[in-house]
Parts: structure tokens; C-alpha cells; sequence
């Protein structure tokens, strides 16, 4: 598995164009995160720091090629004076895989100050590392993921909501250190979120195998955080229906600090599932067929 630094550096190949590498994969599809995190580094190169990004909105609209590279056309939508919008296209055989809106807002602007609490969890220390946990279907994909510990709160050790349909929690981080450039872990987070929140909706449907793939995907930076130290994911889908489900995260850091929030809608079909060996790698692919 290549590391994150070797997929978030991107090749210049013309003026607000960027070339994202491939790499092996027993995947089908295009990792979403691998997307969402190569077009976000490539808006990003062109605003200036006194700019950080604190949202993005992306839609997957073709299945992508793991073995193929993408290339990403940053379109300056805006270059304001507090905010910087950009769009950004990506890219493979002369068809668009993927569609991105970001926006920059200045930094250390003031206003208002608040967040929600941190809900329970046990420490991820107290937890198996899903890589040497999952079972034999989830191996393959989780190999894609060696340079990441991820650690899913068993349901026995959750404090739950009765209101809400579905709940997972999940503690992550990256493996290795990396550089202090705050963009870096911006981006990286960009990548982990895609891991594991659409498995939330399947929480209330155990033992039901249904063709899942990311159809959107959005995300909010709140606050500074780090990706190599321990943050947790606490993961709901509200709804599920006419084949796509809904799910929303919430991502906080080890001192309780919400850092960022992300909402994902995803396909949810049942009745066209595919052979078993594969249903395990397109589960964490882009987009649906």
C-alpha cells in the first residue's frame, strides 16, 4: 500500500492542472477518499496559506480506474477577500470521474464559539486493531489500508441514542508521523473519511448484503487537528431508502475538540448484489455503475 504522502504528491502538468498517481490495488473501483483527498490537494495549490479550506462538496458520477492515473482542472470560481472558492474535475480516459467544490476561508477570523460534547467511548488502546480484526471478507480491503489503525467500538461498549436509526463509532488515525503542515493532515483527513461511515447504515440491517458505493460526499474543517494522533469517528445514518442510504459523522480529536463533520449519501441496493469475493472490495469503491 503506498503511503499517504506518495498519494497526495501531485504532478503539475500545466497551470491549476495536477496529475494524481495510481497505484496497485485488490480494489474494483477508485477509492473515493483517494479522490475526494488528490482534488482537494490540488485546489489547494492554487490559493494562497492565508487561506484554509473548511468545506468541500464532492459528487462521484463515474466509477474510476485504480490502475490509471486522473488528472485534476482546478477552475478560481472566486477569489474573494475573507473566502476563495474553487471547483475542481477529475478526470480519467476524457470522462469525468469526479466534481468538487471547495472553499478557503481566511484564517484566524473571530466570531461565535461553540460545539457539541464528545460522546462516550472507550479509549482506542482498549481496542483491537481492525486490521488484525476483520474478518475474512474485509481482509482485502483492509490490507489497502495497512499505513491506517482503525478500531471499531463494539456495539457492547457503546452508549447509544434511541432516537437515532443507526450508530457506529470508530476510532482512527495514521499509522506513521507526518510533516506539521496542518493542508497535509486537512487533506489526509479528506482520505479518511471515507473509511467506514457508509458502514454505519448497515448497522441495523445485520447479515444483509446490499451493492454499496460513495455517491457524494461533503465535509466541514472545524479546528486544527492532527491525523497521526487518535480521532474518533462517530458515525449515524438517519435514513435508508429507494436504494441509497444516508449517513453523517462527526469527528473529534483525544481532548474532545470537534475538528470536522461530514455527511455522505451512498447506494444501498439490495436484489443486485454482487458474487461475494467481490462485494467486500466495491464496498469501499467511488461510485456505482
Amino acid at each position: 500500500m503506498a503511503t499517504i504522502e506518495e498519494i497526495l504528491r501531485l504532478e503539475p502538468i500545466e497551470k491549476d492542472i495536477y496529475r494524481g498517481p495510481a497505484f496497485a490495488s485488490s480494489l474494483v473501483r477508485t477509492f473515493g477518499g483517494q479522490v475526494a483527498a488528490q482534488a482537494l490537494t490540488s485546489a489547494t495549490h492554487t490559493v494562497d496559506e492565508t487561506y484554509h479550506v473548511h468545506s468541500l462538496h464532492g459528487y462521484f458520477l463515474r466509477p474510476g480506474n485504480p490502475d490509471k492515473q486522473t488528472v485534476f482542472l482546478v477552475d478560481r470560481i472566486r477569489d474573494g477577500r475573507s473566502f476563495v472558492t474553487r471547483r475542481v474535475t477529475g478526470i480519467q480516459d476524457g470522462e469525468t470521474i469526479f466534481s468538487m467544490s471547495a472553499s478557503f476561508h481566511v484564517r484566524n477570523d473571530e466570531g461565535l464559539e461553540h460545539q457539541d460534547l464528545m460522546p462516550p467511548a472507550p479509549q482506542p488502546t482498549e481496542l483491537l486493531d481492525r486490521h488484525d480484526d476483520a474478518n475474512a471478507e474485509d481482509k482485502a480491503v483492509y490490507r489497502e489500508w495497512d499505513n491506517f489503525d482503525i478500531r471499531i467500538v463494539p456495539r457492547e461498549k457503546m452508549v447509544t441514542n434511541d432516537y437515532f436509526a443507526a450508530q457506529q463509532r470508530v476510532w482512527f488515525r495514521y499509522r506513521h508521523p507526518l510533516p506539521d503542515d496542518q493542508v497535509f493532515h486537512v487533506a489526509t483527513l479528506a482520505y479518511m473519511s471515507d473509511m467506514t461511515l457508509l458502514g454505519s447504515s448497515r448497522v441495523p440491517h445485520r447479515g444483509v448484503q446490499a451493492q454499496g458505493a460513495s455517491l457524494d460526499h461533503a465535509m466541514w474543517f472545524l479546528r486544527p487537528f492532527r491525523t497521526d494522533d487518535w480521532l474518533l469517528y462517530d458515525q449515524t445514518s438517519p435514513s435508508a431508502a429507494g436504494g441509497r442510504a444516508l449517513t453523517q459523522g462527526r469527528i473529534f480529536d483525544l481532548q474532545g475538540r470537534m475538528v470536522a463533520a461530514v455527511t455522505q449519501e451512498g447506494l444501498a441496493r439490495i436484489g443486485r448484489v454482487l458474487p461475494k469475493d467481490q462485494y467486500a472490495r466495491q464496498d469501499k469503491g467511488a461510485a456505482p455503475a
